[in-house]
């Protein structure tokens, strides 16, 4: 799943979820939660694998791939702060 693909996702759960009124909030928590989680963890994945095979080529950038992993996991802290806001 790409990043656009999670951040749209996690947009649509709240639309969805700022009309409701009763436990369909908390389900559109978790929608938001689960689907940014699932789009980090195939980012990391990805950035990680090749951060890693990189590595070996040239260790001296290592910091640069370290800060490409970290940008793949914050979708994930976005769809926490999504989900912190619809409850």
């Amino acid at each position: 799943m790409k990043p656009k693909a999670a951040i749209a996702l996690m947009l649509i759960a709240t639309l969805v979820s700022a009309q409701a009124t009763g436990g369909e909030r908390y389900i559109g928590a978790g929608i938001a939660v689960g689907l940014a989680g699932l789009g980090a963890g195939i980012g990391v994945g990805i950035a990680g694998a090749a951060a890693i095979s990189a590595l070996v080529e040239r260790p001296q950038e290592r910091v640069w791939y370290l800060i490409f992993v970290a940008l793949a996991e914050a979708i994930a802290i976005y769809g926490l702060l999504i989900s912190l806001l619809l409850v």
